[in-house]
């Protein structure tokens, strides 16, 4: 039997959040939540706490979206590595605006984040790059990230071509595979509440150059 998909529903009652507790820099806020999904990611409590879902345009309008894992955040912004030839390299190159989602269900919250990528420098990626598994390193060279492949069989030869070429050796990092610094203009921050009666905030960027913010609250 099918499942009555419109009769899921929980109620949200885990927390809320007031103004009281919200810093005027949202990048507090981002560290405090961050640490609150990390320490239930421990306790298996929830999934991966650095999952997150990145949106791009492309050409046409048509956005897209997936998960990739953040992989650093500072003052600056929020980074991730991947492949620069997949679908969401050559969006980023054609438009460089996207949005990041945290999806921090177990904790009833989430972060949308807008903002512009960049390329980090080579250098950043080359070091990270280095700490990745060996395993991870291959797959790197392997497969042609967003391209069709016949089959199955044929990423399986791939990956065992660039193990043989790179066998005793180390695995340098791709001329195609890097970093983004996403830089953002606006955050929200969402807490499930009772009778679907979200706290909403938001905060836009008002001056980047002394990365003041302006805050107001959002109707759920």
């Amino acid at each position: 039997m099918d499942p009555d998909v419109g009769a899921m529903r929980r109620e949200y009652e885990a927390g809320g959040l007031a103004e009281s507790e919200a810093p005027a820099d949202p990048f507090a806020l981002f560290t405090t939540w961050f640490a609150a999904a990390v320490e239930a990611s421990a306790a298996g409590a929830s999934g991966e706490a650095n999952a997150m879902v990145v949106s791009t345009i492309g050409r046409d309008g048509q956005p897209s979206s997936r998960t990739v894992l953040l992989k650093g955040f500072d003052a600056e912004g929020f980074v991730f590595f991947t492949n620069y030839g997949s679908r969401k390299g050559t969006e980023l190159a054609a438009s460089a605006r996207c949005s990041l989602l945290f999806p921090w269900y177990a904790l009833q919250r989430q972060v949308r984040v807008e903002g512009i990528a960049e390329q980090v420098p080579r250098s950043e990626s080359e070091a990270y790059f280095a700490t990745r598994p060996r395993e991870s390193q291959v797959g790197a060279w392997a497969s042609r990230q967003s391209h069709r492949v016949a089959d199955r069989a044929e990423l399986e030869a791939a990956y065992a071509s660039v193990t043989d070429r790179f066998e005793g050796g180390e695995v340098p990092c791709p001329p195609f595979w890097g970093g983004y610094l996403v830089r953002p203009s606006a955050f929200e921050f969402w807490q499930g509440r009772r009778g679907r009666m979200h706290d909403r905030l938001s905060y836009e960027r008002t001056d980047p150059a002394r990365s003041s913010w302006t805050r107001s609250r959002l109707a759920p």
